[in-house]
């Protein structure tokens, strides 16, 4: 899909769209396929070079992103090495996007807190979304009020939840196990993503090629 398509499709703005994307390098048939949409002309070649080219430079961006968290785990700073590690223990590993999921409203702020005061992420840019338990007499709101509150967040961060009316797992079966269910923060950045890979392996000493990939 092109950027506008994606854009009108999500309900945002496609300047938004192409800082989500930046990162991602199309295949041909993909390129040809949008350049078709746009009725624009059918050249195999130019596209092949052009998605090189896109894919190239993406990775040079990733690069110099993981050897910023590089230089910056050299400084000492705790809170960036406890953030970076709880995210290497607790987080997704994807290219561009930070995603970290826990029912610790605690954990969940401190690390609200490393994106903010040592990454530089603003926290307007954070995406709040909730796997709801319905089994324990909360409204929707106030499990919503819950986590903003103690997150410090705005109602903006809010996105789709989980309404899980009969969970399976043992976490969220018992009555009151986790009223507030399980919260998940998230923000696409890929500066910051690879701010931490590149910080983990400079911590742990050891190089991880597949982070660049």
């Amino acid at each position: 899909m092109s950027l506008k398509k994606i854009a009108v499709e999500v309900g945002v703005s496609p300047s938004s769209v192409l800082s989500w994307t930046s990162d991602i390098a199309l295949t041909p048939e993909q390129a040809i396929a949008n350049l078709r949409q746009a009725g624009g002309p059918w050249d195999p070649e130019r596209i092949r070079a052009a998605s090189a080219a896109r894919a190239s430079t993406c990775r040079a961006r990733r690069v110099e992103f993981q050897e910023e968290g590089r230089v910056h785990a050299r400084r000492g700073d705790a809170l960036h090495q406890a953030g970076c590690m709880l995210y290497w223990a607790e987080g997704s590993k994807d290219r561009n996007v930070l995603k970290l999921s826990n029912s610790d409203v605690r954990l969940l702020g401190f690390f609200c807190r490393f994106l903010s005061d040592a990454i530089g992420v603003d926290p307007v840019d954070l995406r709040v979304s909730i796997n709801v338990y319905t089994n324990n007499g909360l409204s929707i709101g106030e499990i919503e009020d819950h986590w903003l509150g103690r997150l410090g967040l705005p109602r903006s961060c809010l996105r789709g939840h989980r309404l899980n009316h009969m969970p399976t797992s043992s976490s969220g079966r018992a009555r009151g196990k986790l009223p507030y269910g399980v919260c998940r923060v998230s923000v696409s950045s890929t500066r910051a993503v690879q701010h931490i890979y590149g910080a983990i392996q400079e911590y742990a000493t050891f190089d991880e090629p597949a982070w660049l990939a």
